[in-house]
């Protein structure tokens, strides 16, 4: 085995640990600091996948703005609130979490039936990919191609992104300030 497969293997076997202890945690904030190694795993994982744009996506987006947002709900909820959380009943298969676990078994055989069910070279777009060269090499600079369309032909709905993030995030505060109480 070549250190590149190691490394995926780690990082995969971090990624799939890690969410399995947010899922089944029932301490909040171990949960969400286990969140954060996932989605960095997941990261490393883009860039095996030679989409590097996405990975930094990954990490400034998710890690930098939509775990800060967890955190920040997190210490701004009331008590009540997340004594509400912790009465939930904690057994692995307690009644109301069995449809949750259904659905991911239900999912994982899926995955299972098409991964070994498809040959993926034998794939239309990926013989047509070959045949006229389009494929990309770890040497090809795939950020710089989508920072230029981005802020050329696809300005408009990246702007749209930004104001609609900066609308829930003014909604998640609002959501979480306190409400002065009335006497």
């Amino acid at each position: 085995m070549v250190i590149e497969q190691v490394i995926f293997y780690i990082l995969t076997a971090i990624a799939i640990g890690s969410a399995a202890f947010v899922v089944t945690s029932q301490h909040l904030v171990r949960s969400v600091f286990m969140f954060f190694v996932t989605l960095f795993a997941v990261a490393g994982l883009y860039v095996f996948a030679l989409a590097d744009f996405v990975a930094l996506t990954q990490i400034v987006i998710y890690v930098g703005g939509v775990l800060v947002l967890l955190l920040f709900a997190f210490l701004l909820s009331s008590k009540n609130s997340l004594d509400a959380i912790s009465e939930i009943p904690s057994g692995l298969l307690s009644a109301n979490r069995l449809p949750a676990v259904f659905i991911a078994l239900a999912f994982f055989a899926l995955l299972y039936y098409v991964f070994n069910s498809v040959n993926f070279e034998s794939l239309n777009w990926i013989q047509q990919a070959k045949a006229q060269n389009n494929i990309i090499s770890v040497s090809d600079n795939t950020v710089r191609n989508i920072g230029v369309n981005l802020m050329s032909k696809y300005l408009l709905p990246l702007e749209l992104v930004s104001i609609l993030l900066m609308m829930a995030l003014i909604g998640a505060a609002h959501i979480a300030r306190k409400e002065p109480k009335t006497p």
